[in-house]
């Protein structure tokens, strides 16, 4: 599983700072999470293939999670695109590229489907042979929901000396990986451990911006690989995130831990600060494994 933060500053972008946006590779699978201003430059520095994105997640719709979007969209059909890809985002959306799309008269040159979202509670909006999404409803000052990527169990991988010891045909060897046991010709039963190797075990991903501190996603990111939660402010303005319904460090720190996530990675800092050194520091106060996000950073679990 591999994140690439294309962006991860809140409010407008700046020479060095760009707003959300983000990209996961998991199971040869590439999703394009948020798609603040600036998005497709991030791709083209960070060499990431416009034609492997199908599928983009929208968190809500405030402009430095979606204002690179019709952008983006467009430029696909500048280089030629002919592949179908699918939007998630709030209701609203659609009407919104929609309208921009009509009034330029630029068309795409490829299928635009659009899932818009409206339920408060969790639910599945992704899923296919490796992968399934479901929603993370979040608590902000308009509809938002951060998403949860989580790995399908990989099949098992076979014992090929156990299988030949046993005198196993070959026809069998699906069934095997799909965790079937075998009787032998003789009656006996072969317990399927003794035919494979356990796979290697799936891995899940949370994005969860932006959000005031909100206990009720912990259900839902249990035990997650990795949790990437905002952390707009430091503790020292405890009062403005609440106000604003973003959180703080030390606040993101807290979910990770009553989670109990393995990896906590904190992004979507205001630029009111001089460096985003202190957001880990007061993290580490409250929670051990912290990353620190930052444009172009890539990390690999």
């Amino acid at each position: 599983m591999n994140l690439t933060i294309l962006g991860c500053y809140a409010a407008t972008p700046r020479t060095l700072t760009n707003p959300t946006s983000q990209v996961l590779e998991i199971r040869n699978r590439l999703f394009l999470i948020d798609c603040g201003e600036g998005t497709q430059v991030q791709l083209r520095k960070n060499k990431i293939k416009f034609s492997k994105i199908n599928h983009i997640f929208i968190s809500h719709l405030h402009g430095d999670h979606l204002y690179g979007l019709i952008g983006t969209i467009s430029t696909f059909s500048l280089l030629g695109r002919t592949t179908d890809l699918h939007v998630y985002g709030p209701k609203g959306i659609k009407e919104l590229i929609l309208l921009q799309l009509k009034l330029t008269e630029s068309w795409t040159t490829y299928s635009l489907f659009f899932h818009e979202l409206e339920s408060k509670e969790s639910e599945v909006i992704f899923e296919d042979q490796k992968v399934i999404v479901k929603t993370i409803p979040l608590k902000h000052r308009v509809y938002t929901n951060g998403y949860l990527f989580q790995e399908k169990p990989a099949e098992r991988k076979l014992n090929a000396e156990a299988v030949q010891q046993y005198g196993i045909h070959v026809a069998y060897y699906q069934k095997i990986k799909n965790g079937g046991n075998i009787t032998l010709d003789d009656g006996s039963v072969i317990e399927n451990e003794k035919l494979t190797f356990d796979p290697v075990p799936p891995m899940s991903y949370a994005f969860c911006s932006d959000t005031v501190y909100n206990e009720d996603i912990i259900p839902i990111i249990k035990d997650v690989d990795v949790l990437y939660h905002e952390a707009t402010f430091l503790n020292s303005e405890a009062a403005l995130a609440q106000k604003t319904l973003h959180s703080t460090a030390k606040e993101a720190a807290t979910i990770a831990l009553k989670a109990n996530v393995k990896h906590l990675i904190l992004g979507h800092y205001s630029t009111r600060y001089d460096g985003i050194e202190p957001f880990k520091t007061e993290a580490l106060e409250v929670f051990p494994n912290v990353l620190l996000g930052d444009d172009g950073v890539s990390f690999n679990f």
